[in-house]
């Protein structure tokens, strides 16, 4: 197929690249505008897929948007087969998804139509879900709410959203490959609108960690923000992030150190730390964090 592919994290990169070794014809890349980074935070970074697109030789259009005109005309003269859309981060207008002769297929990480919008992700794994998964959907005008063609399940655990975002980029990229090589036998399943939710962006002000629920919720909460923004407590005036934990035994005051392995009391039960981060500082298993910090048991962490 001749295909225009549109997406910018990591996540969209591992369909990129199984479309191209499917042998499929990527004619272009849409993806988000470079933006500053680097070590000084100022250099002009291209996306990862802008960067994998130009390994591979293929053609990258980073426009900040597709409202214009000229845009959508550039967009259609390329004659698509398909549009593939995986994260890419802007509203494709209406003109947009008619292009292509079958339309924009988007790689959602959901299974739809349980999260809608930004942060799938991180909301399942908040919220306690037991199963995620992939959904190769048919776009149209509103926010992930097109009919389904394809649907790929996998399993939460105890898995971190950054390990679950690895996981379903690559369940994502077989599921879009094998449903284009069989796209006409894939019947459109319109999503039941009362099953939606909104996986609004995760805001930073949602990272600190709030002793004061069950452990079982701190543990969701910490792993759904981990690696990112990171889910965080104040110790002695710096802020630790939590990337892993486990539940503990014991009880105590809401934030109480319950022993010299850093079992911290919630409301209901106790969790202990498994991976953490200083800031500045590379994450650290439990063993290596304690010979630097001592936390004294007794103690009642912010």
């Amino acid at each position: 197929m001749r295909i225009i592919f549109m997406g910018s994290p990591d996540f969209a990169v591992p369909t990129l690249q199984a479309l191209v070794d499917a042998a499929h014809e990527v004619v272009c890349v849409y993806t988000q505008p470079p933006r500053p980074g680097g070590r000084r935070g100022k250099e002009l970074t291209p996306t990862p897929v802008h960067q994998r697109a130009s390994d591979l030789g293929i053609e990258v259009r980073h426009p900040k948007s597709l409202k214009s005109a000229e845009e959508q005309a550039a967009f259609a003269a390329l004659e698509a087969d398909v549009a593939v859309v995986a994260a890419y981060g802007l509203i494709l207008p209406q003109a947009v998804l008619d292009a292509p002769v079958n339309g924009c297929l988007n790689v959602h990480a959901s299974i739809l139509p349980r999260w809608r919008g930004a942060a799938p992700i991180h909301r399942a794994v908040m919220a306690g879900d037991n199963v995620t998964g992939v959904t190769i959907m048919q776009m149209e005008a509103g926010l992930d709410t097109g009919p389904m063609l394809a649907m790929a399940r996998t399993p939460i655990e105890t898995k971190t959203t950054g390990e679950l975002t690895e996981e379903l980029a690559e369940l994502g990229a077989q599921l879009m490959v094998g449903t284009l090589r069989d796209l006409k036998i894939h019947v459109p399943i319109a999503q039941d609108d009362a099953d939606a939710n909104y996986a609004a962006k995760i805001d930073k002000a949602e990272a600190r960690i709030d002793w004061d629920r069950p452990a079982q919720e701190v543990v969701r909460h910490v792993h759904g923000l981990s690696p990112f923004p990171g889910a965080w407590f104040d110790l002695a005036g710096q802020r630790v992030k939590l990337l892993r934990v486990e539940e503990a035994e014991g009880t105590g005051t809401a934030g109480e150190v319950l022993d010299d392995r850093l079992a911290i009391a919630c409301r209901d039960g106790a969790i202990r730390p498994i991976e953490l981060q200083r800031a500045g500082k590379p994450k650290m298993d439990l063993d290596t964090f304690l010979r630097g910090n001592a936390v004294a048991e007794g103690s009642i962490l912010e």
